[in-house]
């Protein structure tokens, strides 16, 4: 049988046929994250570059109206104005309502929240919308630089950053604060910067601030300040570029940043979106698919499993009878599972077996009769020699006038061809077979007086079923080889166990000369070949009879006796030989 089974290679297949898919689909996703990422990271961007033209532009804008405002004819005749005293007179007094009414109507020309001032170095006064008051020069020169100007400070408890834009006029005068014809200071908070923030968080931005190194971070009004923190602290290992797409890990998850710099004002806007949102729809779409493939791995597993039990399985156990059927074992059957093809196959093959069991027990029980038939022809021929002893042993009782010898004689031979003439059974109690070896062995001590015996045989034994003459043909050869040849007093001891598994062990012993290891041996190996005229017929008899109906471990034994002589033993298996049928003793051994 090959190693490898149906249902092993259907699983191999299918895996082989989902490596490819997994590999191609892995790369696709690959591809298609990698360009999600750059299309994404490149929309956040210019989309970040959008916002920040937006702020620019309203920068830009704010930026422009001190220009607007010095060409006004109210301010330019402010700036020409002198005062010797300290308060205004009524024309100098609507003159700076009307400047005041200006400044607030271009304040409220934009959304941003701003604020105006007009400075006068020739009057030292600063007008604004709802004030005019005097200045502090020293203190206006130290603010008046170049581009805008940023300052931390505080509104309540809100900590914000002030942006202030000087233009004056002249441009490019010494000592502004003193020498300057007309100062005008526009103002306005990060608080107008962080709306635009929050406006453009609502528009689908994760958390966009803005950040400058030297001053520090406005924040959008939901911002998640200890997120935004880590996030910068990560950015500052290297300098920032001006525009660019970044990944950046913070606590096992990736953030992809998009950073743009606003060259007005110095400041870096700053968006970040968690990768895991931005590809949630990827991972999704992965989900599905893995999920797919691994449903697909399943099903095909059941049926790949079906098949094999309906298919494979009933194949091996066909094959597997085929190959006990080829080594001659005749009780292999098949059960059939269901009903289908296979169990049609199953029911004609235990069909075949049955037959050709039959055919081989019929032909076994016709070797077993042959057997039988040429047994009993041996078994003719033990009585003969025993019956001319007799003969001759009445004969010379006769000639002394022993009649009490020769009656004894006449009656135990009588008892004795009793039993041997009209054997036919096939088997009989072991009691019956002692009791005839008991009348054969009186028979022989009233030849030879100085022969005696012993019986120690246990009662369960007795009440067993043996082959009939099986036990004489032991006891003859004891007399006749153990006995005979000497003049001493002759002991002949015939006993027997029974285990709990059912071996049997019968005994006979003599006290004559016995037998040396090597004639033993040779012994036992004419037992098992064909009869010669070497080997007898009594001895070989037995054995083939024993082992004709309990196998090859029964049979004839040797061994030296405790008595001095040699010892013969009988061995088999009472569950053997206890069935009188011999058919149903071949149907055991054929299983």
């Amino acid at each position: 049988m090959p190693r490898a089974n149906l249902f092993t290679k259907m699983i191999l297949i299918l895996i082989l046929m989902w490596i490819p898919v997994a590999l191609l689909y892995g790369y696709s996703n690959k591809t298609t994250t990698d360009v999600l990422r750059q299309e994404l990271g490149e929309s956040n961007r210019n989309q970040l570059a959008f916002f920040q033209s937006q702020v620019n532009t309203n920068i830009e804008m704010l930026a422009s109206w001190p220009n607007l405002l010095i060409h006004d004819p109210d301010i330019e005749s402010f700036r020409k104005l002198y005062t010797n005293g300290g308060y205004f007179n009524l024309d100098e007094i609507n003159l700076v309502k009307r400047i005041q009414n200006k400044l607030s109507i271009q304040e409220s020309s934009s959304n941003w929240k701003s604020r105006l001032h007009l400075y006068s170095p020739s009057l030292r006064r600063v007008v604004s919308e709802n004030d005019a008051r005097a200045y502090d020069p020293a203190q206006l020169q130290a603010q008046i630089k170049p581009g805008w100007q940023v300052n931390r400070a505080k509104d309540g408890s809100e900590d914000i950053f002030r942006f202030s834009w000087f233009t004056v006029a002249p441009y490019g005068i010494d000592n502004p604060a003193l020498k300057a014809e007309t100062i005008v200071e526009l103002e306005f908070d990060s608080r107008n910067i962080q709306n635009m923030l929050d406006k453009f968080k609502t528009d689908g931005r994760h958390d966009p601030f803005y950040y400058r190194e030297d001053m520090g971070v406005i924040y959008n009004r939901t911002s998640e300040h200890e997120l935004t923190g880590q996030l910068l602290e990560k950015l500052k290992l290297s300098p920032l570029p001006e525009s660019d797409n970044l990944t950046v890990d913070i606590d096992r998850d990736s953030y992809m940043v998009s950073i743009v710099l606003s060259k007005e004002t110095g400041w870096y806007l700053i968006d970040y979106m968690p990768m895991a949102d931005m590809l949630e729809p990827i991972r999704k779409s992965n989900l599905l698919f893995y999920s797919s493939i691994l449903t697909l791995l399943v099903m095909g597993s059941v049926a790949a499993y079906l098949l094999y039990v309906q298919v494979q399985i009933p194949i091996r156990q066909l094959i597997r009878g085929f190959q006990k059927l080829e080594q001659e074992d005749y009780a292999v059957r098949i059960k059939p599972k269901g009903r289908n093809e296979f169990s049609f196959l199953s029911d004609r093959f235990n069909r075949m077996v049955d037959k050709i069991q039959n055919l081989f027990e019929h032909v076994y029980l016709e070797q077993l009769h042959v057997k039988e038939a040429r047994l009993k022809q041996l078994q003719s021929q033990i009585n003969p020699h025993f019956f001319y002893n007799c003969l001759s042993f009445v004969t010379s009782m006769a000639k002394l006038g022993r009649m009490d010898a020769v009656v004894a004689m006449s009656h135990s031979l009588s008892r004795y061809y009793r039993y041997t003439t009209r054997q036919e059974r096939e088997l009989v109690p072991l009691r019956e077979e002692v009791e005839f070896v008991q009348h054969y062995l009186e028979i022989q001590k009233m030849r030879m007086s100085r022969l005696d015996y012993t019986v120690d045989l246990p009662s369960a034994l007795l009440d067993l079923y043996v082959p009939p003459l099986m036990l004489q043909p032991l006891v003859e050869n004891a007399v006749i080889h153990g006995i005979e040849p000497h003049a001493e007093a002759g002991m002949i001891r015939i006993s027997g166990l029974l285990d709990a598994a059912g071996s049997v062990v019968l005994r006979v012993e003599d006290n004559g000369g016995g037998l040396e290891e090597s004639e033993r041996a040779k012994l036992d190996r004419r037992l098992a070949e064909p009869m010669s005229e070497e080997t007898g017929c009594g001895l070989w008899n037995v054995n083939q009879r024993l082992q004709l109906r309990g196998g090859r471990e029964a049979g004839v034994r040797t061994e030296e006796s405790e008595l001095g002589g040699l010892t013969v033993m009988l061995k088999w298996n009472e569950n053997a030989v206890k069935e009188s049928d011999g058919e149903e003793t071949l149907r055991r051994r054929s299983v």
